[in-house]
């Protein structure tokens, strides 16, 4: 069993979400032959509470607008250090990058095969901690007029 077409769908608009909103890191799994309570989990970081909560709220946003996926649940928003969405279909993790690296999720799914995710998602994965940021969580240009 592979994850459904519409779990692919929800986790490729929430990676692009989550890559527009400077997320770091962002990869995603099918868990469909190892968990019965969804098909796929999303992962993404970010170095403060502050964007780990603005990342969190773009996909529920997007994944509503483009997808009209509502989560059933969402879970951390408090704390702001680790916000789960669960869409039944998939479940988003955003964490802050020192909960990412204490926890490792990566660690427990590495045996299942990851799913494509677009290009500006897969870019993520060696964006540095610096990346400049608004207090929205949008990217910043920097002086020569690149995204940074």
């Amino acid at each position: 069993m592979t994850a459904t077409d519409r779990a692919v769908e929800l986790i490729t608009t929430a990676a692009q979400a989550a890559a527009d909103k400077l997320a770091h890191d962002v990869i995603a799994y099918d868990v469909s032959e190892v968990l019965a309570i969804t098909d796929a989990f999303l992962l993404a970081s970010a170095p403060n509470d502050r964007q780990v909560k603005s990342i969190s709220d773009e996909i529920e946003e997007r994944l509503l607008k483009e997808c009209g996926a509502k989560p059933v649940r969402r879970e951390g928003e408090r704390e702001g250090r680790w916000i789960l969405l669960d869409y039944i279909d998939i479940v988003v993790h955003v964490q802050h990058s020192e909960e990412r690296s204490f926890y490792a999720l990566e660690r427990l799914w590495k045996d299942c095969p990851e799913l494509k995710l677009p290009e500006d998602a897969v870019a993520t994965r060696n964006r540095p901690d610096g990346a400049r940021t608004d207090a929205a969580g949008n990217a910043v240009e920097a002086a020569d007029g690149s995204l940074s």
